[in-house]
């Protein structure tokens, strides 16, 4: 039988790795090999950046932006892109779905429209951006905002079209051209979001496309000298491989890291609700999303009462959420699994499941581990959750604290003081109250310490996709 095969993109082209290598992509439930793809090497990354910069340059310097497209051109372009997308829902929501393993009602029913969304959003937002500064006296000085020019974009493969167009939409918005350098187990949606933009008119190199190993291409392109941006969406040591190579050569580099988030949930909350909530902030995607509450801290009153009530809610989740990835990032949660066995109780999950060439494994809830223990301060990026008691209030944020990562938090109570105060005090890029992964487009994306540097969304995307000049004129010597 003929082997799918997916392709680079470069230069508005479907283009074969220089070595004519290839890497089976894997379907996680049951093991069958979906497609294969190029494992890209340096002379591919070289030949991406080449069209990229061919077609940065068509716009002389990025003075209209890449290809020479005004801002409107830009705005017209993604909501084409926007529309097409739409066009052809169904057929990148089962790209996602084999790709990931996670349910298709889940691809056609959110990722995939919040990959639109994305679009449009950055579109419309370009569109209303304000550059211009005040007067002073006897001058005038006022902003240009300029490209960077050819910037790498490299993602992960949580959720792949929606966190490559988080990227990619402002990128192109802001004039740049791109390469794009997916997760080598998630590919498929990348490709036929290259060929929609070819459809819609987009020009050669606007949009370049590389598969392979991070390790190798997404190397070659960190380090390559005409890129002049790295934005990286992923694991934490491989954001810092990532920065010692871009520092030196100064790159403007944006990381998105881990996360150990905790959900801390106060006796006064609204108790049904809150256990919803943090049940979904747990095992959405089987637990693998940088944002997920993995630590979760619970006022001891209500303690064994709560764990219960998530012991229920995890057994509803198994009937819901797909596979791990592949069966070595389940081999590697379950090394945390195993490990906690000989530290805590397991109070449910931590087995196998499903087909046996899949990558199943049960929602886990584990308690009576110690908070320095490393399933609970390092990231596992599964189904697998610890439960934490606490006593105080001083307690609560200590142990909210008590981690090298700051992400994301949240934060279940009806006392309003208490929520600004642990707003203001917790150690988190972004705070939740009473929910989890409420988004707003407009508002910074980003995390503290460990999980990273640099802000994403909104306005934020547009000024990491660029660069500020300031023109100061004098009109007047009197």
């Amino acid at each position: 039988m003929r082997k799918v095969k997916i392709y680079n993109w470069i230069d508005n082209q479907p283009v074969a790795a220089a070595n004519d290598e290839w890497i089976d992509n894997i379907n996680p439930c049951n093991g069958n090999v979906i497609s294969q793809i190029p494992r890209s090497k340096a002379k591919d990354g070289f030949a991406a950046v080449e069209s990229a910069l061919g077609c940065y340059s068509l716009g002389g310097g990025g003075n209209s932006g890449a290809a020479g497209l005004s801002p409107n051109d830009r705005t017209d372009l993604l909501l084409a892109v926007a529309d097409r997308m739409e066009s052809r829902l169904e057929e990148l929501a089962m790209a996602e779905s084999k790709d990931t393993g996670k349910p298709f009602k889940i691809s056609v029913g959110g990722d995939v429209p919040r990959a639109i969304d994305n679009m449009r959003f950055f579109a419309k937002l370009l569109a209303g951006e304000t550059t211009q500064s005040s007067a002073s006296l006897n001058s005038l000085n006022y902003v240009l905002r300029r490209p960077l020019g050819v910037v790498a974009l490299i993602t992960p493969w949580n959720f792949p079209i929606h966190l490559l167009t988080w990227k990619l939409a402002p990128a192109i918005a802001m004039g740049n051209s791109v390469v794009a350098k997916p997760s080598e187990l998630t590919p498929t949606s990348a490709f036929i979001l290259a060929q929609i933009f070819k459809e819609v008119g987009a020009a050669p190199g606007l949009f370049n496309l590389v598969h392979g190993y991070g390790s190798e291409i997404g190397d070659t392109l960190v380090r390559h000298p005409n890129i002049e941006g790295v934005s990286f969406t992923g694991g934490t040591e491989t954001g810092k491989a990532i920065a010692l190579a871009a520092a030196p050569l100064l790159k403007k580099t944006s990381f998105e890291l881990g996360g150990k988030n905790p959900s801390v949930v106060f006796a006064d909350c609204e108790f049904e609700k809150t256990l919803d909530t943090v049940a979904r902030a747990a095992f959405f995607n089987s637990g693998q999303v940088c944002l997920c509450g993995s630590r979760i801290l619970i006022d001891s009153k209500i303690y064994n009462k709560f764990a219960e009530g998530l012991v229920e809610k995890a057994l509803f989740y198994k009937k819901e959420v797909g596979p791990l990835i592949s069966q070595s990032h389940r081999e590697k949660v379950m090394s945390y699994v195993h490990s906690a066995r000989q530290e805590g109780n397991i109070l449910c999950g931590g087995e196998i499941y499903g087909d046996s060439q899949g990558a199943y494994l049960e929602p886990t809830i584990i308690d009576g581990v110690h908070h320095d223990s490393s399933i609970v301060q390092e990231e596992i990026f599964g189904p697998v959750v610890t439960l934490h008691p606490f006593d105080t209030e001083a307690e609560a944020l200590e142990l909210a604290n008590e981690t090298a990562y700051g992400l994301s938090a949240s934060i279940f109570t009806t006392n309003l003081k208490r929520a600004h105060y642990f707003s203001e005090h917790v150690q988190s890029g972004m705070v939740w109250v009473n929910d989890w992964n409420l988004r707003d487009l407009r508002v910074p994306f980003g995390g503290m310490k460990q999980s990273g540097f640099g802000r994403e969304g909104g306005k934020y995307s547009l000024r990491f996709f660029s660069q500020d000049r300031n023109v100061c004129i004098r009109f007047n010597y009197d």
